[in-house]
């Protein structure tokens, strides 16, 4: 059972900058909340679990260190987001980590091959997409054979997508080559 206060200002919350930073703010000032909130966030089955990744995606902005007690959890529940608006903060934090983590070689297997599954996804997103275009080209400094698969997809994918899409294969292509 998690904290009933919490899971009310979760339910509450909206998209709002304001209200993810009123309820991040309300997070770090009470860190004994923190194992509720990332039992609600590691919960994809739960209708406000999307709430809750908007949210963690402002606090790790603030401390990416407070996701290390939680990372094997949150690297394994990866393939299991479906939500779009979970998937772009989720897709976010990845880039976070691949630019500022250290990582086992099991989590960064979960977050490559979850990055290339939103980039691959017709019906993905272009936000959640470009988040994993830069994680992969990030990943991809240790292992070239992802930048080699990274430039394939990017060049096929290039007429699909949006001008959003096609400013961040541009500017990875050019990082690539």
């Amino acid at each position: 059972m998690v904290n009933q206060e919490l899971y009310q200002k979760i339910q509450e919350s909206t998209a709002h900058v304001a209200s993810k930073a009123v309820n991040s703010q309300y997070i770090l000032s009470n860190p004994d909340l923190m194992p509720d909130f990332f039992k609600i966030v590691l919960s994809t089955s739960d209708k406000n679990h999307h709430k809750a990744c908007w949210i963690l995606e402002m606090i790790l902005e603030k401390d990416l260190h407070l996701l290390f007690n939680y990372l094997d959890q949150f690297c394994e529940t990866l393939p299991l987001y479906t939500n779009y608006s979970a998937l772009r903060s989720i897709s976010k934090i990845c880039m976070f980590l691949s630019l500022h983590a250290s990582l086992t070689e099991k989590q960064e297997k979960l977050l490559i091959e979850s990055s290339y599954d939103w980039l691959i996804d017709p019906n993905g997103k272009v936000a959640t997409k470009a988040y994993a275009i830069r994680t992969l080209y990030q990943m991809g400094k240790k292992n070239t054979e992802i930048h080699a698969n990274l430039a394939r997809i990017l060049t096929d994918d290039y007429t699909k997508y949006s001008s959003a899409y096609k400013a961040v294969a541009r500017e990875i292509m050019k990082k690539i080559a």
